[in-house]
């Protein structure tokens, strides 16, 4: 099927457009926009700057993608943003292009993004990312895969989320988020771990119990931080499990420390 573009909307000659692309009423795509097959620009939402979106991505109205960035140290040029496959952006949804030029925001696949969300300049945002509405991620913050971010919780810039944790909503995160974990509160503190978030990714009850035994070490048990790396490194029972590991290894890397 050839691209469906309304005669209302607003595309740049310069634009490519796959296959089975529709952009609708009023919409507007920019020059050195790259869409991918089978995606849909619906009606008033607006794709522009270098922007490259993969197949299948839905854009609804009033979303902005690909804006410039809101970082004060731009100083011209052509930063990007880089989006995988099957994501959908909901209603005025915005997410920014980085603030050098040649770099790159990156935005994985199959994400979902909320009404009035906000990627800021310059994330890495894995795969299958959940941001409920009016939730934001500050600059540099990188997201990993299965990540869920709960409505109107702010992400402060170059944190980090690990992978399968959970922000609670109206949370104000101002450091790491390990693997597995949940943190809630303003600001926010890890409180448990993401047990239903693990359940419906299909991990099974010895990982959850692992990961429910690494929570205990690190912030239940008389161990200050250090003691409790060391111990589920040599000491603990739970030292060779992959889940241990990946907290251990992504908790040594926080470079603002840890909720």
């Amino acid at each position: 099927m050839a691209v469906n573009i309304h005669s209302s909307a607003i595309v740049d000659p310069t634009a490519e457009l796959g296959e089975n692309v529709v952009v609708e009423a009023f919409a507007m795509v920019g020059k050195k926009v790259r869409i991918g097959d089978n995606s849909r620009i619906f009606h008033h939402a607006t794709v522009e700057g270098r922007v490259t979106l993969g197949i299948s991505n839905m854009v609804y109205p009033y979303a902005l993608i690909g804006g410039l960035t809101h970082d004060l140290k731009y100083k011209g040029g052509e930063p990007g943003l880089e989006i995988g496959d099957n994501n959908i952006f909901r209603e005025y949804v915005t997410a920014h292009v980085a603030t050098e030029e040649n770099d790159l925001t990156r935005i994985g696949s199959d994400n979902v993004f909320l009404a009035y969300s906000h990627v800021a300049h310059d994330c890495q945002v894995g795969n299958h990312l959940v941001m409920s509405s009016h939730s934001a991620l500050g600059g540099h913050v990188i997201v990993g895969d299965f990540v869920n971010v709960g409505w109107n919780a702010g992400v402060h810039q170059f944190c980090r989320l690990g992978k399968h944790c959970m922000v609670s909503a109206c949370s104000k995160l101002v450091q790491d988020v390990p693997p597995y974990m949940l943190a809630d509160g303003f600001p926010a503190e890890v409180r448990s771990i993401n047990k239903i978030g693990m359940e419906r990714n299909g991990f099974s009850c010895e990982d959850i119990e692992v990961a429910r035994g690494v929570f205990k070490t690190i912030y239940k048990s008389d161990f200050n931080r250090s003691q409790a790396m060391l111990s589920l490194l040599d000491d603990s029972p739970l030292s060779n499990e992959p889940v241990t590991q990946e907290i251990v290894g992504f908790i040594r890397k926080s470079e603002r420390g840890v909720a």
